[in-house]
């Protein structure tokens, strides 16, 4: 029995061996076809994409300022809460500019009347004109009877002279009088009284009074969120006082920071997807590159490197890339700003340009939630100069 199986012994380790060696020649041959898979999966694939964990979100953030100077009374709004276009986010003391619009509203009526008095002056001009024509004419008919007496010697020279001198007063008063109609219509000139440069600049002043007493309510330029609130109860503000950011949440897009030798295959208008870290690979969002920014970062800093002084170590630089995200995913997964991101661009496509090439034929942003309707104000001046115009 041992002689058997010391001679089946070298036969069964030779067996181990045949199937080791198969099995590590099977194992070799998977993994090289799992590296051709992946190498043909890259050629084919991987090699467009361009993917970098340097990416943030951004936004507008909208600093709200005063249009007036004032004392603060109420603040309405804190950090977080949600505002619309238009809500009053700071309420300022309104005793100054109601004593402005007072003042200005009471300026505005003696103008008026002195503007009309001088339009009626024109026509009393007129009247004094025809009045020194018709001392004129007589004075020259007296004039005419006297030298025909004068040249008979049959009235003294000190009377004729006394004519004479009577048709020069005449002539000189006559042109005083056209002068004074000419001075007074080089203040009117044919022009109505709502229209005369002196109403026109109280009605002006009586709206810079409104608008500073409008302008006493600090509304919201845009629906947004209140962030960064720095004003505060009995404050004194004025037009360069920062009072608190909005941040709208609708629009938001991702500034991601590709290293610049991924940027060769980079064009406006390819596809982007995003991963935000706030809520991880479960949620993904969708999007496009609408441009690539102009300069790196190290380029547009406070104190740019100087690489032709002394020693130079090359170091790669990155250039931020704007992704805009749709807003159907904005509105279903709300981001912040400054959150961090994981951004992927398709660069399979590569029609589009690296520089964009269209102007934009609108604004990029607007709101008209600070204008003010003037109608109220200009009711108002129509209603003191028909008072006033007798």
């Amino acid at each position: 029995m041992s002689a058997t199986a010391e001679a089946q012994s070298p036969q069964q380790t030779g067996n181990k061996k045949k199937k080791r060696k198969g099995v590590l020649i099977g194992l070799m041959v998977i993994f090289v076809l799992l590296g051709i898979a992946w190498l043909v999966y890259w050629f084919l694939v991987l090699r467009h994409y361009q993917e970098t964990d340097d990416a943030y979100v951004a936004g507008n953030q909208v600093q709200v300022m005063a249009q007036v100077s004032g004392s603060v009374n109420k603040v309405w709004f804190d950090d977080t809460d949600f505002v619309k276009k238009g809500d009053v986010l700071v309420s300022l003391d309104k005793t100054d500019a109601e004593q402005a619009f007072e003042k200005a509203q009471t300026a505005l009526a003696p103008s008026v009347r002195q503007t009309h008095q001088l339009m009626i002056n024109g026509k009393q001009y007129q009247a004094s004109i025809k009045l020194q024509q018709t001392a004129l004419e007589q004075a020259e008919t007296d004039l005419k009877r006297r030298e025909p007496l004068g040249a008979s010697n049959l009235i003294g020279r000190e009377e004729l002279q006394h004519s004479r001198d009577a048709v020069a007063t005449a002539k000189a008063q006559l042109d005083v009088a056209e002068q004074q109609y000419n001075a007074n219509q080089a203040m009117i000139l044919k022009t109505s009284l709502e229209n005369q440069p002196a109403v026109k600049q109280s009605a002006a002043e009586l709206r810079d009074a409104w608008l500073a007493l409008q302008r006493t309510d600090i509304r919201s330029p845009m629906e947004g969120y209140v962030s960064r609130r720095s004003v505060q109860v009995g404050s004194q503000i004025d037009t360069s006082t920062p009072l608190m950011a909005i941040v709208p949440a609708t629009h938001l897009w991702v500034d991601a920071n590709f290293k610049e030798t991924q940027l060769a295959g980079v064009r406006i208008g390819q596809p982007a997807t995003v991963v935000a870290d706030i809520y991880g690979d479960d949620v993904v969002y969708h999007g496009k590159v609408v441009g690539l920014d102009m300069g790196t970062g190290s380029a547009f800093s406070l104190l740019p490197a100087q690489n032709a002084t002394g020693n130079w170590i090359k170091v790669v630089q990155r250039l931020p890339v704007r992704i805009e995200l749709e807003q159907q995913d904005i509105a279903q997964h709300p981001l912040r700003i400054g959150l961090s991101t994981l951004v992927k661009i398709d660069t399979s496509v590569a029609d589009g340009s690296a520089l964009a090439t269209s102007v934009r034929q609108q604004a990029a942003y607007s709101s008209n939630a600070l204008a003010i309707d003037l109608t109220p104000v200009n009711q108002l001046i129509t209603d003191i100069v028909r008072a006033n115009a007798g």
